[in-house]
Formats: C-alpha cells, sequence, structure tokens
C-alpha cells in the first residue's frame, strides 16, 4: 500500500507531461529555444537515489517505452533506455554519498543533461536529426535542464520524507 503513492505520482506527471504542460511553455520562446518538462525522469531519478538502481531502472524501461509509444519518439526505444540508463546512473548513488539537497540536485542536473544527450545522440547516429550539438546543448539541453531542476527543487522535501518513510525489503539492504 506504501508504493501506491509512487504509482500515482507517476501517473499524473505522465498526463501532465504530455497534455497540460506543452501549453505552459509561452510561444515567444517556442521559435528561440526548445523546453521539454522531464517530470517523469525527476521522478524516476528521485526513486533511483532515494531507493535503488534496479526500481529505477525498471521504472525507466517502462515509462519510456510508454512515452516511445505515445508521445514522442519516431523510432521505439531511445527514450526507454535513455531513461532506463539515466535512472541506473542515479541509482549508484544509493547509499555511497550522503544524501543533501546539494547532491541530489547535481545528480538531477547531470541526469536531465545524461537523458537529452543520450537522446541527442541515439537520433543523430540514426539521422533522425541534423542539428549539430551546439545549438542542441544551448537551446535545448540547458533550458529543459534549468526547468526540471525547478521541478526537482520545488518537490525535494515531500519525496525525499516520502522516500525515507518507505521500510527497506531485505533484497533492498543488502544493496
Amino acid at each position: 500500500m506504501s508504493r501506491i503513492w509512487i504509482y500515482i505520482g507517476l501517473a499524473v506527471a505522465f498526463l501532465l507531461e504530455g497534455t497540460l504542460l506543452q501549453w505552459l511553455v509561452p510561444s515567444a520562446w517556442r521559435s528561440q529555444i526548445y523546453v521539454s518538462p522531464h517530470f517523469l525522469l525527476v521522478l524516476i531519478l528521485y526513486i533511483g537515489l532515494y531507493m535503488n538502481r534496479h526500481t529505477a531502472l525498471i521504472y525507466g524501461l517502462v515509462i519510456g517505452l510508454l512515452q516511445d509509444f505515445i508521445y514522442y519518439s519516431p523510432m521505439l526505444g531511445p527514450i526507454s533506455f535513455s531513461m532506463g540508463l539515466t535512472g541506473y546512473l542515479a541509482g549508484l548513488m544509493y547509499g555511497r554519498v550522503y544524501s543533501s539537497i546539494v547532491v541530489g540536485m547535481m545528480v538531477m542536473a547531470l541526469g536531465n543533461m545524461t537523458y537529452d544527450s543520450i537522446i541527442y545522440m541515439l537520433y543523430r547516429l540514426f539521422r533522425v536529426t541534423h542539428v549539430d550539438l551546439q545549438w542542441v546543448f544551448l537551446h535545448q539541453i540547458l533550458p529543459s535542464m534549468l526547468i526540471n531542476l525547478l521541478f526537482a527543487l520545488a518537490i525535494y522535501v515531500p519525496i525525499r520524507k516520502y522516500f525515507e518513510s518507505l521500510p527497506l525489503r531485505s533484497s533492498e539492504q543488502t544493496e
């Protein structure tokens, strides 16, 4: 029963990310920068930080595959792969470093940059996009990272309290 809130939060973020949040970006920004809110990625990074890397990997693969099907991708797999890998990498920090807000925000920033970079590299590899890296970094990756960091900062305290209140299972304690 305690994990039901994780599923509800992921479902709400999934619906909001694909519908309502696209309208909140001002139309004047759309010609100069491309801001894409990755609130599901932020939640998966928090799952990796506060639960474990395997759980974040599974959530990332499943939710990324749903996004591949429904929202974004011209091919199946890149969002699933990059979200799962990024969640797994964030989970490597679980229990290794003292968890503070600074560490959490650094993981969020690096996770968002890694996620967008992997997607760009895969699209560039399979010739889906022909935009150069400098333009993508300045007009897409950095603005998206800042928006996602603001979201991560806004939900940091309630998410941390929730994950710290969850009981650990014996398999999670051995990691």
